[in-house]
């Protein structure tokens, strides 16, 4: 089945649990920082144990009390976990003076729906005190309840195996349904579509507000819908600025915000100084494409008409499956782009400390030619020894070897 039904009332195993345990047994403060709806509450209270008082600061009294007197809140708690603490900033350094006072590991969970340190929070205030991880939508092995993906460490590893792969549905239809819980819950793909739809009202109406004060907020909306008009684009401020009536640096802003609620990404290039003419502006991704395709109206009839639309879904559906692999395994890898002057692109490019290479590029097509690896070529060219593997991610189901360290792969190979 393309995509695997999802009871709210069963909550899938996340990858990022053992992380977060294994952190709760050094540190004195895990936080758990993701979009609304992505699971972080389910997440925290099952890892903190019925022992631990849970307390929401999605509930009004106690917003008020934790807004007012944070000393007060936070005093006389051993441990806790507090939800959606970037609704009382305040509370960050009355956390930092407990466990100064009290330095034993895993007395906090905190979860945000926000960047909890990008922004009105410092991220020197708990600096040494806490760990943060990320809770992205479901991927696509948590929602078939399959381990954590090997395809990372293989691809760096420089070990993908040649012969048949799984191909395990129709990509398109995989990508539209997205990766939220309470989305994939619903029925019908209009009524996931009403709900996203829904969600993207409530992070303008709401959530984005609550991080700064913004003139001109009812453009929001729009500068939204304008952002998933664009995905997979590079971003162009004074272009999105005259079309919304806003000077390039508000628009910058703006996305800044985006970015801290977990809506967008703008995925910068990668470089080396050895190639001068390279591309120096950044791409913009959506995290879910479920949300993606409900901003842009896309569902599967249309996608059947206007197929030139398929490949800039299927990009940011890969954005979304790398990035919730690195963030549920912990890795220090980086993603990034690449285009040069003579407009050879790679869509993803991603190095892992200490400077290995991988390039990902993506191809809306059930077959791989040599000439769609132009790109990776130039980019295992800049990388040299650093290079890996690069990969053509294309909707097949046979990993095919095209010579000194470059592949063609099935989608699924993202999770089988």
């Amino acid at each position: 089945m393309a995509i695997p039904p999802v009871d709210p009332a069963t909550p899938l195993p996340r990858h990022s649990a053992a992380h977060i345990r294994e952190a709760l047994q050094d540190t004195r403060i895990v936080a758990i920082v993701g979009p609304r709806q992505s699971g972080k509450t389910t997440l925290a209270k099952q890892v903190g144990g019925k022992d631990r008082p849970f307390l929401t600061l999605d509930d009004e009294t106690v917003r008020s009390f934790a807004q007012s007197d944070p000393a007060g809140f936070v005093r006389g708690l051993d441990k806790a976990v507090i939800d959606e603490v970037q609704r009382a900033p305040g509370l960050i350094l009355a956390l930092k003076k407990s466990v100064d006072e009290d330095r034993r590991p895993g007395r906090f969970i905190l979860t945000g729906s926000a960047d909890l340190f990008a922004g009105a929070i410092s991220p020197d205030s708990l600096a040494g005190r806490v760990e943060t991880v990320r809770l992205l939508p479901l991927s696509q092995s948590e929602l078939r309840r399959r381990r954590p993906s090997a395809f990372l460490t293989q691809a760096f590893d420089g070990r993908l195996g040649a012969g048949q792969a799984r191909r395990d549905g129709d990509i398109v239809e995989i990508a539209l349904a997205g990766g939220f819980p309470e989305a994939l819950s619903r029925s019908t793909p209009r009524r996931r579509r009403d709900w996203f739809l829904a969600y993207a009202e409530a992070l303008a109406q709401r959530d984005i507000p609550d991080l700064a004060s913004l003139e001109k907020a009812g453009v929001l909306p729009r500068l939204i819908e304008h952002a998933a008009l664009y995905a997979g684009q590079l971003v162009n401020l004074s272009e999105t600025g005259a079309r919304l009536g806003l000077d390039g640096k508000t628009v910058d802003r703006w996305l800044v915000l985006l970015e801290q609620v977990f809506l967008v990404r703008r995925v910068q290039p990668w470089f080396r100084n050895s190639f001068k003419r390279l591309s120096k502006t950044p791409k913009l991704h959506f995290y879910d494409t479920g949300l993606l395709a409900a901003l842009r109206g896309m569902d599967a009839a249309r996608l059947q008409r206007e197929r030139q639309e398929v490949g800039a879904l299927l990009e940011s559906f890969v954005f979304t499956e790398l990035s919730k692999m690195i963030a549920a395994g912990g890795d220090r890898i980086s993603i990034n782009h690449y285009r040069d002057g003579h407009q050879v692109e790679v869509d993803f490019v991603l190095e892992r400390t200490p400077g290995d290479i991988v390039g990902i590029e993506v191809k809306a097509a059930a077959t791989a030619q040599p000439d769609d690896f132009k790109g990776l070529k130039r980019v295992r060219e800049a990388a040299g020894r650093s290079f890996r593997t690069g990969v053509l991610l294309y909707d097949g189901d046979t990993v095919v070897p095209f010579g000194d360290g470059l592949y063609a792969a099935p989608f699924s190979i993202l999770w089988s």
